[in-house]
């Protein structure tokens, strides 16, 4: 039985199994030295309480095993036996003479130090030396492995500790960052792969537009001066054949030849320019492209190849139907038959001319607001374009062509006139309604300065005038339409109620939303309640015509040609904000948004900036600094919940990149981090913080978008993402109300979309500080996005309680390692830092160190991030740990076999002796002060409480 003792040895204590209990994966322990393995582990699993888990220490599959513990496993039955009667027999213990064959080893070699045998003594190279039994060398030898041991210090067995700590920290923290950088090359040189591939086959479209731009241009001239040349041809055939003809036949035939010859020369022809290709490909390739960083390419767009040249290439003669200022009223618009010419009045300024229509065009217009372009023509349709030439909306062919188009003043719709039409449609080119009038074509449209009405130039003789109504505002279960002009109805979908909203003046604006509608008529504003309709809050309007209504939970902007003023639900007057340059009159939904407590406009002059007010002041926003980004801002949005020293504005520029940054700034600047690109519209919840956009082809929610500012590596795991092709070309995000967002297609109809209820109950339990109720809403959930939220949300609130059970749900276990140290910190000021310093804030981790007097702290925060130049600076600044920066400093360099080249730590070094005892001695001290001062202010709290 002597040969099985190892199978009887527990692996976990080494010592004969006591008690053996056998788990469900066939592995055997000694009961205690489970019942010390559940107990060192349990605490790590606070939030599974009906089961208790348990690693096997063997093959570490995980075990659950029954509340009463290891109690409740089975007993080996067999392996008892065993035992018992492997301890029944006798085993001495007896050790032989490896040199000698089966002689014991029982005499001790005094002069070696070392057992021997009989043989080693008598014929063995021990012959002659002194020796003693085996009782009195123990007795003589027993203290002597303590007194070996006691020649290696404690200093030493630290060193070592800490080196290989040390050692296999930097390993692991180096596989990771080779790992880390292998992941990234593949992914980088995969997105640049990508990203070359799109630019490619953008460009080889460009190319083939331009193609298809040049046939357009001169296929018609050459196919009618062929025709000409065919006819000069033909009559050149009837000449020479009319000289064979009888003088009756030739007389009658040559009056026609003389027609048809007059006809030939009186057609005029084509003045034949050269047309120029702009930008040239090799041009761009060689200027942008080949000077451009590889990391900037995404960056790059590709050009718009069109033709020009350097008068328009038309027929002599071509009249200009139309004209039309540009928003800046340094460019003008017109028409050159099928052509539309945008002219800078700049000198030497480049001319931008495309074919748009098939048919002459009759009628352009450029509006102001939207920067948006309508034409019309002979070819019966009506276009929209922005104002580098791209076709955004191509109208189906009508019966007659279009003799008219017209915006309104707001950008938001524009008219269509044709013969026996007049169209009413949405800015992107759907239509919202059409009357079939009896008044021949309508050659020009103009609208009223309140964009209500309009009138009409008819062909029969007559002027046609029309009234915007049956206009629609919707929120939540209320639906209000214009039905006249002085007249909304009210419904309420749930119980089919109807009310009716008289007014004394014509509607000019409206907006419903946060359980109020807003009305404004040409002289007054009303303020409707959802709760009660019959009686309105009026008060007067201040001169100008109303031209935009924004509304937040507590208040509600207007905005009309002489201010911008911002009024209480109630009727009282707030605050107007103001601006060098200020426009009012080309501000609407995209460039002005509204919270509870700022407002945020794009300045128009320089649409790289955006002016931040307060709201309940007008004045400009924290030190008066401005929100400035790198690129043009198409489109802004204010969060609409939460604290105002948290509020975020979230903005698209004109690369489509998606981008968030806080609008309160005192003195440092505030990060612009990009949470997504190619990002077409946004909205922000009107409940909580979440936001949603339409990305290409996906539709997207950021259910917690400050994410980024806590731990961007968890960002994507709080995301909500879905399949938007369905909302087919260009569809444009009208609302989001609770959890339901509302999506416009380009055809005119809408889209409800309802995202999970559980995200915005997540935020109001996390804003009322109701952290249990949180932790029990993920489990009942169960889903990563919202544990991934919560560990973010934890952590900016700074529970790290619960950011600890929320990391631990994702499975990040080294997060969740990283939280449990800051608990054990002794004072509130470490543990802030530390939190910093999670959330990759090191610099403000470093300043609430600082100015709690944690001046060590401060340096080893340094020292951990091997960040040795702010290390020494702080010690050399405070006067305080040198020694112990350099100290650590030569460590690390030790460590890695390397000498020190830096000037400053040589320097500091000469003649200064590193003591670690000293040094550890010091670094104590400074941990004991720290607990203590802690004590003694948590105390001091305490006393005053009793008071």
């Amino acid at each position: 039985m002597y040969n099985f003792e190892d199978e009887l040895t527990c692996p976990i204590c080494y010592s004969i199994f006591e008690d053996p209990r056998v788990l469900p994966c066939s592995h055997t322990f000694c009961r205690n030295c489970l019942e010390n393995v559940l107990q060192a582990s349990g605490n790590f699993y606070i939030w599974r309480p009906l089961r208790i888990p348990l690693k096997c220490p063997n093959c570490r599959s995980i075990i659950e095993i029954a509340p009463t513990g290891i109690e409740s496993l089975p007993v080996n039955f067999a392996l008892r036996a065993i035992i018992e009667k492997y301890q029944q027999e006798d085993h001495p213990d007896i050790v032989t003479c490896p040199e000698h064959y089966r002689q014991p080893l029982n005499v001790y070699c005094l002069l070696d130090k070392k057992l021997v045998c009989g043989h080693c003594l008598t014929i063995g190279q021990h012959n002659g030396h002194p020796i003693d039994d085996l009782q009195s060398a123990y007795l003589k030898e027993k203290d002597t492995p303590q007194k070996l041991l006691e020649q290696l210090t404690d200093t030493h067995w630290t060193d070592l500790t800490c080196l290989i700590e040390k050692l296999e920290e930097q390993k692991s923290h180096s596989e990771k960052m080779v790992q880390g950088d292998k992941e990234v090359v593949l992914q980088y040189f995969k997105e640049l792969s990508d990203t070359l591939e799109q630019k490619k086959k953008f460009f080889l479209t460009a190319l083939c537009d331009v193609g298809n731009l040049i046939n357009q241009e001169y296929t018609p001239h050459i196919e009618r001066i062929r025709e000409m040349r065919k006819q000069q041809l033909e009559l050149m055939t009837l000449t020479t054949s009319l000289q064979e003809e009888s003088p009756l036949k030739f007389l009658e035939k040559v009056d026609d030849i003389r027609q048809r010859v007059q006809i030939l020369k009186q057609s005029p022809l084509p003045e034949v320019q050269c047309i120029e290709i702009y930008p040239r490909v090799s041009q761009v390739l060689k200027e942008d492209w080949s000077r451009t960083e590889i990391g900037q390419i995404k960056k790059l767009i590709i050009p718009e190849m069109k033709i020009s040249s350097s008068m328009p290439c038309s027929w002599p003669g071509t009249p200009v139907y139309s004209v039309a200022w540009g928003p800046d009223s340094e460019k003008v618009l017109y028409t050159a038959g099928k052509q539309l010419i945008i002219k800078p009045l700049q000198p030497n300024a480049k001319v931008l001319q495309w074919k748009a229509h098939d048919g002459i065009i009759l009628k352009v217009d450029w509006n102001s607001v939207n920067d948006l372009i309508l034409s019309a023509g002979e070819d019966c349709k009506y276009k929209v374009w922005d104002s580098y030439g791209r076709l955004l909306y191509n109208s189906q062919p009508h019966e007659h062509p279009i003799t008219s188009v017209a915006w309104a003043p707001d950008g938001e719709l524009f008219a269509v006139g044709s013969f026996h039409t007049l169209r009413l449609c949405d800015k992107t080119g759907w239509s919202y309604a059409l009357e079939k009038p009896n008044t021949g074509s309508i050659f020009n449209i103009a609208w009223s300065v309140d964009g209500t009405q309009i009138a009409g130039a008819c062909g029969n003789g007559h002027v046609v005038f029309a009234h915007v109504v049956e206009q629609r505002w919707e929120w939540k279960n209320f639906q209000v339409t214009l039905t006249k002009r002085r007249t909304m109805q009210v419904r309420n979908v749930l119980n089919d109620a109807v009310d009716l909203l008289e007014f004394r003046d014509r509607v000019i604006k409206a907006s419903l939303n946060y359980a109020h509608l807003v009305v404004s008529t040409s002289l007054q504003c009303y303020v409707f309640s959802t709760k009660n309709w019959n009686t309105p809050l009026i008060f007067d309007l201040k001169e100008g015509t109303v031209s935009l209504i924004l509304q937040a939970e507590r208040h509600f902007l207007l905005v009309d040609g002489s201010g911008i003023y911002l009024y209480s639900y109630e009727g009282r007057f707030i605050s107007s904000p103001k601006f060098p340059g200020m426009r009012t009159d080309i501000l609407n939904v995209q460039t002005v948004s509204l919270s509870n407590d700022t407002i945020a406009i794009k300045d128009k002059a320089d649409e790289k900036i955006i002016f931040l007010f307060e709201a309940s002041t007008g004045k400009p926003l924290g030190d008066g600094k401005l929100l400035c980004h790198e690129s043009e801002i198409l489109e802004i949005a204010l969060d609409q919940k939460g604290l105002t020293n948290d509020r975020k504005i979230a903005f698209i520029d004109k690369n489509r990149d998606l981008y968030i940054t806080s609008v309160k700034r005192f003195g440092k600047e505030e990060q612009i981090i990009k949470l997504g690109t190619m990002v077409h519209t946004l909205a922000w919840s009107d409940t909580c913080n979440i936001l949603c956009g339409l990305q290409d082809t996906r539709f997207t929610v950021w259910y917690y978008p400050n994410t980024v500012y806590v731990d961007r590596d968890i960002l994507p795991k709080t995301l909500y993402e879905r399949d938007a092709s369905e909302f087919s070309k260009n569809p444009h995000i009208v609302s989001f109300v609770g959890n339901q967002v509302t999506i416009r297609r380009a055809d005119g109809s809408l889209v409800h979309i309802s995202i999970s209820p559980y995200p915005a109950i997540l935020h109001e339990y996390v804003s009322s500080s109701k952290w249990e109720d949180a932790v029990r809403l993920c489990r009942f959930v169960k889903e990563q996005t919202m544990w991934a939220c919560l560990a973010a949300m934890a952590v900016a609130n700074r529970d790290m309680t619960t950011a600890e059970i929320a990391y631990a749900a994702i499975g990040e276990i080294d997060k969740v390692q990283y939280i449990n140290s800051i608990k054990d910190l002794p004072s509130k000021e470490s543990k802030m830092a530390h939190i910093l310093m999670f959330s990759g804030n090191i610099q403000e981790a470093e300043i609430v160190l600082l100015q709690a007097g944690l001046v060590y702290q401060a340096i080893q925060i340094n020292i951990d991030l091997y960040n040795w130049e702010r290390a020494l600076e702080l010690a050399v600044k405070y006067k305080t740990h040198v020694d112990t920066v350099l100290a650590y400093r030569q460590k690390f360099l030790e460590t890695f076999g390397k000498q020190e080249t830096n000037k400053r730590y040589l320097q500091y070094a000469e003649g200064l002796q590193v003591d670690w005892e000293k040094i550890k001695a010091k670094i104590e001290e400074e941990i004991t002060k720290e607990r203590e001062r802690s004590s003694s202010s948590q105390s001091s709290k305490n006393i005053g409480l009793m008071h």
